[in-house]
């Protein structure tokens, strides 16, 4: 048994009947710790708590942490935790695990064979006619007036789109899609199974099509982060 007084913890699998690779960790490869039907991908030996006011050292760990589940998930099935997740010892990650086993198991059978995507809906921005960047007089207040009458439609017509088009994804993949909003963009994050991607990047398109005022931009395929 591993006698390290820390465990980070990097995801939950189901325990495997066949061969991983093990990608490097933050300092060292990763191991597998099994429990009777959920094992745990770990890094003994190491806890974020330590390196909390190091914040080059926490980077590294956050950039570790995103690469190992990303490597780890083109193998198989993973439950990818949160960064910063560890155990004081085996035995309390092992009875974790055995605690929960249920649990992970029927949230693995969930994303069995699915993908996350993520949607971003940037805005476009009206620009401003050049004649306006400097002047004065009749004619350049007009031209400043006509362009705030111009820019008023043109987010009414972007607002517009903005609901439709969400209400449109969300009707086509009611129980996968959360919506997020950052500032003026938008972000909606997908879980949909690997065989309906050429799908999804037709409805993207159409999309796009049909909100001129938007840019959509969709990522790659990721593990099932917003979705566990």
């Amino acid at each position: 048994m591993m006698r390290s007084q820390n465990f980070y913890t990097y995801a939950f699998l189901k325990t495997p009947d066949f061969s991983l690779t093990f990608p490097e960790g933050n300092i060292a490869p990763v191991v597998l710790i099994n429990g009777a039907k959920i094992s745990a991908i770990v890094e003994p030996g190491i806890s974020p708590v330590a390196y909390q006011t190091d914040d080059e050292q926490v980077i590294k760990m956050v950039l570790a942490h995103d690469r190992v589940i990303r490597e780890l998930f083109q193998q198989t099935t993973i439950l990818p935790l949160r960064f910063g997740t560890h155990f004081n010892s085996q035995e309390s990650l092992l009875n974790h695990i055995d605690d929960h086993a249920e649990e992970y198991l029927e949230k693995l059978k969930n994303i069995q064979n699915k993908d996350e995507y993520t949607l971003k809906l940037i805005p476009q921005v009206l620009a401003e006619p050049k004649q306006l960047a400097v002047g004065s007089g009749r004619d350049y207040f007009l031209a400043k007036k006509q362009y705030y009458e111009t820019q008023k439609i043109f987010h009414l017509e972007q607002n517009e789109e903005r609901n439709q088009l969400i209400d449109s994804i969300t009707d086509t993949y009611p129980s996968s899609v959360i919506v997020q909003q950052q500032a003026e963009e938008f972000r909606l994050y997908f879980l949909i199974d690997r065989h309906e991607q050429a799908a999804l990047l037709a409805k993207v398109a159409v999309w796009q099509k049909a909100s001129p005022h938007w840019n959509l931009i969709l990522g790659e395929p990721l593990p099932p982060y917003h979705f566990i």
